[in-house]
Parts: C-alpha cells; structure tokens; sequence
C-alpha cells in the first residue's frame, strides 16, 4: 500500500508541474522585408513565468514596444523588430534556458516562403539563423519532439497502460494498440491539415475520462464480467484513439509546422509517438515479465492459483482511474472558471 500510495503522490506531482516541462516557442514572420512580427511564449503558472528571455544580436533594432499577457498556461509577449539581413546569420540566444528541464522551438518565416525551425536546448541556447531549414533537420527535430511529447504525457501513457491491463493476450494487445495507434493517427492529420478543429481545453477533459473508463472496464473483468469494452477492446480503443489524436494535435498546433514541409513535419511527429508508445509497451512488458520470474510471485501464483498480471491489475486500475478522476475534475473546473 505505502508503494502503490508513492506512486500515486510521484503521478500527482509530475502532472501537476509538467508546464515545466513545455518547450518555451519563439515566432518570426516577416511582414514586410527586414521587420518581422515577434512572438515569444514562455510556460507559466498563474502570474509566474519561467525566467527566460530572447536575446538577438546587436543589429537587431526593436520597432515597437511589447505587449504582454498571461493565456493558457503560457507568458505571451509581442513586439516587432527589424535586422538589415533579415536575421540570417544572425545569432538567438534563449537567456537563462541552461537553468530550466525545457527547450525552446524557434520557428522564421520569411516574406518569399522560406523557413527554419530550430530547437534549443539548455546546453545549448542559441542558434545561428541560415536561410532555410533543411529536410534532415526538420526530420530530427519533429521526431525527437514526438517521442517526447509522448514520453512526457502522463496522461496518454496511462491510458495504455491500462489498455494493457484490460487486454489478455499477445495478439489482442497488437491488436488494440494498433487501433490506438491508427485512430490518432488519423485525427493528428486531420487536425494539423485544418480539416477539423476542436478546442484542447474539452479534448483534454474527455482524454482524463476516457482513462477513468478503462479503469473501470478493468474492475468488470476482474469481476468475471463480459462488456464490449472487455470482448472488443480494440473497437474502444479506436474509439478513445481518435480522440486523443486531437490531444497530439494541439501539442504540434502549439509548435507550428514548417509550411513546406507540412507532410514530412507531420509523418516524423508521428512517428516519434509511435517510437516514444513502443518503448513504453516494450518497458512495461519487460518489466512484468521480470516480475513474474521472482520466486516470491512465482510462490504466490502457485498458492493462490492467479497470475502475477491479475494481482497486479486491481492496484493498477485504482492508482490510474483515481489519478485520471482527479485530472479530469481539475480539467472539468478550468473550463468553467
């Protein structure tokens, strides 16, 4: 219990101060030649801000005073600025990201339809601009960001993990994961194509509930019952998939996509979740078996005559339905306030 309640608490804690861990995003976009609108977002909680600030070279020149706002967990700032090259082989210097967890996007749009999209890190805050971004680059940083929108989204992860649970055998589980897997896949590219638009603030609150489904659809089985989530959980989870799809797409709407590169921007993002799912199929599953090998549950399967895995699934749907419950009063009460 003091275990399953540790995990509870770390589960709470990383939800709760995951803004941390959102990129910080800078905007360029060429309006006229030579001045570009500028804006700068930097995660937030309340009227806190992360202590961050773009620094450009010295023949930048500001050509308006900034103005400012605290929107949807973010610091917004706008100004315009000018440079004599149009930023090219300038230098963007984040100040102060080598003290933080995050990064920093920075995506230039230029007048005749050139792009750069650049992603800086604490250990490297600055960049130095070129005239176009190359498809190399493009494909390495939408990939990494991918992996670790997954890796650092609580929320989709547990959602998995208790497809996991609810699943029983090796081919059901390919089976709903690939559904999973195809679902959001389909409603990331309508999303970031602008063929649907659906506010986050309510896909968020239906992603926390759509977890707290599974949990339940986990205490059924436990109790011999037979739903259509438990007979068919690949048609639940296409269902649910599609759903948090939308969830992956407002996270890429956030960092924006080069406009000549929208498909490979989009295909390598993707691919980045699917690389980030699978190693957390794989971690789980290895995990669980190595379990299964301790001769204390090997003891216990033979005392008891159950499964490591249907021990293991009573914890497993309390701990992710009452963390999921929370998130989804929590996201329910930001929508109204």
């Amino acid at each position: 219990m003091k275990s399953l309640l540790a995990v509870f608490i770390l589960l709470m804690s990383l939800s709760l101060h995951a803004h941390e861990l959102r990129p910080a995003a800078l905007a360029l976009q060429e309006v006229v030649p030579g001045e570009f609108n500028v804006t700068w977002r930097v995660p937030a909680q309340g009227d806190l801000r992360l202590s961050l600030d773009v620094v450009f070279d010295q023949q930048s020149q500001p050509r308006s005073l900034p103005t400012a706002l605290f929107a949807g967990g973010y610091y917004v700032e706008r100004w315009r600025a000018s440079h004599p090259n149009g930023f090219v082989d300038s230098t963007i210097t984040i100040d102060g990201l080598e003290n933080t967890l995050t990064d920093a996007l920075v995506r230039i749009q230029w007048l005749d339809g050139r792009e750069q999209v650049a992603r800086l890190l604490p250990d490297s805050p600055q960049m130095r601009v070129e005239n176009k971004a190359g498809k190399k680059e493009i494909a390495n940083m939408y990939f990494v960001l991918g992996v670790e929108h997954i890796l650092l989204g609580i929320d989709h992860l547990l959602f998995v993990l208790a497809l996991m649970v609810l699943v029983t055998g090796t081919k059901q589980l390919v089976t709903t994961i690939t559904a999973f897997t195809l679902a959001h896949s389909i409603t990331l590219a309508a999303s970031v194509l602008g063929l649907v638009s659906i506010p986050q603030g309510p896909v968020e609150a239906v992603i926390a509930l759509s977890i707290v489904f599974i949990a339940v659809e986990i205490l059924h089985k436990l109790e011999g019952r037979s739903t259509l989530a438990i007979r068919k959980p690949w048609l639940v989870a296409f269902a649910f998939g599609l759903l948090h799809g939308f969830g992956f797409a407002g996270a890429l709407s956030d960092i924006g996509v080069p406009a000549h590169e929208i498909p490979l921007s989009l295909a390598v993002f993707n691919l980045g979740v699917e690389a980030g799912q699978l190693a957390f199929i794989v971690a789980v599953s290895i995990l669980m078996l190595t379990l299964r090998k301790l001769p204390s549950v090997h003891q216990w399967e033979v005392r008891t005559g159950h499964s490591a895995s249907v021990a293991s699934a009573l914890p497993v749907a309390y701990l992710v339905g009452g963390v999921s419950a929370l998130w989804l009063v929590d996201r329910t009460i930001a929508l109204v306030i």
